[in-house]
């Protein structure tokens, strides 16, 4: 049809609509983590919650406001709670299964919001946002799962990073929200934007209650014939189809293959050849978040303000709009061009982009005694702002849908739930740990580093060290199956060489071999009374 277009290849069954049609409805719980985190970077720097909110503490404007260190308390206590709800997915996940994990985890965030909404002082707000917190963690682990379980392989890239797309547009909508509600002189300025949040999670809900099971964790269960029932609606052909019951032999030789090899602890995870793929995983959410994108969007707008912009508020919008669209041709290449060379030459970008909004807010702007920022030069600044959008088209692009994407992938049926949620729960460690230590990091003032604009220098080093990393680490895993991305990390030693690699047979086929293969020498060695012995090692 045209270079621009992701075909459906010729051998695939079915219709793809509907898989697809899923996979972008399940991505709207981006919208939940994305929206949260937007909002309260608008809702800090709003005159009636700082003076409702505010224990006494006075700014460097003379106006009542909530301290630095409280600032870092509301902002960071979301991020605790994800790590948390990340860590406890595989549990929901691997008990519940996908779907009603994700419906139980809407409840526990709708939860927070109640809290946040009904808040008007600080020890309730930060209750609220830790429950809050707990909810998008569990949901930000278990999308890729359900994602990567139901999608085609020919466009399971674009689905899975429509979760980060999802994350931007939700950003975008409490950018919205903020801008129509910053000046109430009432609760209704950060109740609005945050009661709204009740919506996306009720719609989520709606949609998971209506979503078939992922087949892949029906076949975990021993449902063989759910399972296929699952696949044939995603697919819209009959679960008798012969193409169905092929693909459903493939997800089983590999699950049986593992179950023979006993249940994976988290331990497990790290050890063996499983250990790459974990380290690269987690390396790969942590590096996420250190280059600096949450920065811009939890304190982006106090940032702003504090840089002698007149709108602060208005420049969020932008930033958020630029994160929205710059995410759609991400999501096209991810399938046709490939994951590695996205991730190289997206970090090369943001590495670039970063030393030049340091070195220009650095150069051009000052502080008096009593730590406001003195700009030299306007037009540096507005320079600085284009180039900190050049970096958020970047992410856009290619880190922040293809961390989700890579993760979602790389790992085996019997650790991907764990090994999921310690990939996850890597990214909120990371996103806590920014989100506390920044205030300390860029404001003036005693026990406070004043770094300012310089912070970008170390996202600027951050960025640069995903350029090594992805050279190193990232396999190109391009339209090849769950079962075949297994085999490629088995077979292909360099992540350099992977581009170049196919796979010769199926999982089932090879189970095939092993099985016939059993059955040939068996019988042969039957006589000699050693049939126990062979079972025994056989089961080792």
């Amino acid at each position: 049809m045209g270079p621009f277009v992701l075909n459906k290849p010729e051998e695939a069954v079915g219709k793809a609509w509907p898989a697809i049609a899923i996979g972008f409805f399940v991505a709207f719980g981006g919208v939940l983590f994305g929206y949260d985190t937007g909002t309260i970077s608008g809702i800090l720097a709003m005159e009636y919650w700082q003076n409702l909110f505010s224990t006494g503490y006075i700014n460097t404007s003379g106006h009542r406001d909530v301290s630095p260190s409280q600032s870092s308390a509301i902002v960071s206590i979301l991020s605790a709670g994800t790590f948390f709800g990340s860590l406890f997915s595989p549990a929901l996940a691997d008990t519940m299964g996908r779907r009603l994990a994700l419906i139980a985890s809407s409840w526990v965030f709708i939860l927070g919001v109640i809290l946040q909404t009904a808040a008007t002082a600080l020890p309730l707000f930060l209750a609220g946002r830790f429950f809050a917190g707990l909810g998008v963690g569990l949901i930000s682990a278990l999308i890729p799962l359900y994602q990567s379980e139901t999608a085609p392989r020919w466009i399971r890239g674009a689905i899975v990073g429509a979760y980060q797309w999802a994350i931007t547009i939700g950003l975008l909508l409490a950018a919205v929200v903020d801008y129509a509600t910053q000046y109430r002189q009432d609760t209704g300025s950060y109740r609005i934007p945050i009661a709204v949040q009740f919506a996306w999670a009720i719609i989520l809900i709606v949609g998971m209650i209506i979503l078939p099971e992922t087949p892949r964790f029906l076949i975990k269960k021993g449902q063989h014939d759910k399972a296929a029932h699952a696949l044939g609606r995603i697919r819209r052909i009959d679960s008798k189809h012969t193409a169905i019951q092929e693909e459903l032999r493939e997800i089983e030789a590999n699950h049986e293959y593992e179950m023979s090899i006993g249940k994976a602890s988290y331990l497990d995870c790290f050890r063996g050849p499983m250990l790459k793929r974990q380290l690269t995983g987690m390396g790969l959410q942590g590096l996420q978040q250190l280059t600096g994108i949450n920065f811009i969007f939890y304190y982006g707008t106090q940032y702003f303000k504090n840089s002698g912009i007149q709108d602060p508020f208005t420049i969020q919008m932008i930033t958020s709009c630029i994160n929205v669209v710059s995410t759609v041709p991400g999501l096209w290449a991810v399938d046709k061009i490939g994951r590695r060379p996205l991730l190289l030459w997206g970090a090369v970008g943001m590495c670039a982009s970063q030393f030049l909004v340091a070195m220009l807010g650095t150069l051009t702007t000052g502080q008096d005694e009593a730590g406001n920022i003195i700009v030299y030069n306007v037009a540096a600044q507005k320079a600085g702002i284009a180039f900190i959008c050049l970096y958020i088209f970047f992410f856009a692009s290619t880190w922040g849908p293809l961390a989700w994407v890579v993760t979602g992938e790389i790992f085996p049926l019997k650790t991907r739930a764990r090994s999921l949620s310690m990939t996850t729960a890597t990214n909120w460690l990371l996103n806590w740990a920014i989100a506390y230590a920044t205030p300390y990091l860029v404001n003036y003032g005693d026990g406070y580093a004043n770094l300012q604009s310089k912070i970008f220098f170390v996202w600027f080093g951050a960025c640069f060290l995903c350029i090594a990393f992805v050279y190193f680490l990232i396999y190109e895993t391009k339209g090849w199956s769950l079962e075949e991305v297994d085999e490629l990390y088995s077979e292909c030693s360099s992540a350099r060489e992977s581009a170049a690699w196919t796979p010769k047979t199926t999982f089932a086929q090879r189970q095939g071999v092993v099985a016939a293969t059993d059955a040939i020498i068996a019988p042969t060695e039957k006589p000699e009374g050693s049939a126990a012995s062979h079972h025994e090692e056989h089961s080792a």
